[in-house]
């Protein structure tokens, strides 16, 4: 393991120092092992050591699946070097042919050995799992390169599954060490940064592995987590750097006034949340001075549309049309009324473009019917199409899933209703309670004298519900 260790860090794969993660967390460690394909031999090297472990560890199995994506040339060469079947697990169905997502020759009953690069809170494994389970395959043991020791394989066996690893992270730092090519200061900088970003494991809740946390996960965290969305990360990251989970429901109908809202109140909110639709005087120059203005201060567009049509309908709204959405927003939503083939007519507009869908899974007014069962189709659809669809419109959580947010509407810091039912409710108890992330504020910020103060209120009102519900202090 010595000279792998080594070679590893020579590749690049593994690093040390001060690094800035996409969630924008600093970190003195870097893992990233998808350049090994670029290095042969040293390819070889690790999936030896894979079969390896597995051996040494008296494991029986049928076939190998590695997780997507990095573990897919190991899974390969361990399969083709010893002779064993393989299995290769899809992130998403086909929309022709099988439609599987699993390729390969499944027997049900027989055993799977999950392949894994990196372990850190076992999420991939489960995803693995839980897909490969599905087409009848038992799933007892995985192999990882490297755990890096922050709760994965705790979570795992609570799933049952046993991990086993070539190295831990401790395990790499002290051959590193021994090697002259780290220091004891930087070994106790990283050991620290592992145990304050620790997975804690959970009970077995149900069949199918769920990746729930005991311990809230920081915005910042949860931006890093695998198969996370790229508009859920940005989002995540950019709300971490400005300490604000304030969405602004701008509905006006002046550009002029839209503009004012976006450049004044901008660098106080995370999301600003249209309905172009109703601009008495909209122009396409509206959206690029308004795409201009959320570039300058690191806000996100979200075009309140509500698509609510079949597939192909809601995909020419969405391209095309006067207000040519997709070219501008960042995030839109829909209704599940109409199945999924209005996500599928969506999503081959917004995924090229690596825009997102949140989907609405309840509403805040008086007497909504988005409720109960329509809820629980609501999550199942966005898990089926978490390649487009990031998160939901909902009074509450209604998914345990960290990857997916929350954005609630109907927020005022003094509760109550309006004559035509819609309910308020304050930042302390959507945040704090019922455990959404995003605040949707309108009226109350858009009818104050002043916005900016007003809208400042809110952004700390949100913010400090949200470091309450981490366990730790705000600071001023």
């Amino acid at each position: 393991m010595e000279s792998v260790a080594a070679a590893l860090r020579e590749a690049g794969a593994l690093r040390f120092g001060d690094f800035v993660l996409k969630s924008g967390q600093a970190s003195p460690v870097y893992i990233d092992l998808r350049g090994l394909v670029s290095r042969p031999r040293l390819l070889r090297q690790v999936a030896d050591l894979l079969f390896q472990a597995a051996k040494d560890a008296g494991l029986q199995y049928d076939c190998v699946c590695g997780v997507p994506y990095t573990a897919l040339p190991l899974a390969t060469i361990v399969c083709s070097e010893n002779q064993v079947p393989m299995l290769i697990r899809r992130k998403e169905a086909k929309d022709y042919g099988t439609k599987r997502l699993v390729e390969g020759a499944i027997n049900p009953g027989e055993t799977c050995l999950i392949i894994e690069d990196v372990v850190t809170s076992g999420s991939s494994v489960l995803e693995t799992a839980e897909v490969l389970q599905k087409e009848g395959l038992k799933v007892t043991d995985a192999v990882v390169l490297l755990d890096r020791e922050q709760g994965g394989k705790a979570r795992l066996e609570e799933r049952g599954i046993r991990l086993h690893s070539v190295c831990t992270l401790s395990g790499v730092l002290e051959i590193l060490q021994q090697q002259g090519e780290v220091n004891v200061e930087m070994v106790e900088k990283v050991k620290r940064f592992i145990q304050a970003n620790m997975f804690e494991p959970v009970a077995r809740n149900g069949p199918a592995p769920v990746k729930r946390f005991c311990k809230e996960l920081s915005f910042s965290a949860r931006a890093e987590l695998p198969g996370v969305h790229p508009t859920a990360a940005r989002l995540l990251t950019l709300m971490e750097k400005k300490q604000t989970n304030l969405c602004l429901s701008a509905d006006v109908t002046s550009s002029k006034e839209l503009l004012q809202l976006a450049a004044i109140l901008g660098p106080s909110i995370c999301i600003l949340k249209t309905h172009i639709d109703i601009l008495d005087d909209f122009t396409p120059e509206v959206v690029k001075e308004l795409r201009a203005l959320a570039d300058r201060h690191e806000f996100m567009i979200f075009e309140d549309r509500k698509f609510a049509d079949i597939g192909n309908t809601v995909k020419h709204q969405y391209k095309g049309g006067v207000f040519r959405i997709a070219s501008w927003s960042d995030i839109i939503n829909a209704h599940v009324v109409p199945g999924p083939g209005a996500v599928k007519g969506l999503k081959e507009v917004g995924v090229p473009l690596q825009r997102g869908c949140l989907l609405i899974a309840q509403m805040s007014s008086q007497g909504s019917l988005a409720t109960g069962e329509y809820t629980k189709a609501a999550v199942q659809m966005a898990e089926d199409n978490s390649d487009f669809v990031f998160g939901f419109i909902s009074g509450s959580r209604v998914s345990n899933k960290p990857e997916f947010l929350h954005l609630t509407p109907g927020v005022q810091l003094q509760t109550g209703g309006d004559n035509l039912g819609q309910k308020y409710l304050s930042p302390k108890e959507v945040i704090s309670e019922k455990g959404s992330d995003i605040i949707i504020v309108g009226r109350g910020i858009l009818s104050a004298s002043d916005r900016l103060q007003e809208a400042e209120k809110y952004r700390r009102a949100a913010w400090e519900s949200y470091v309450s519900r981490l366990g730790i202090c705000a600071e001023d």
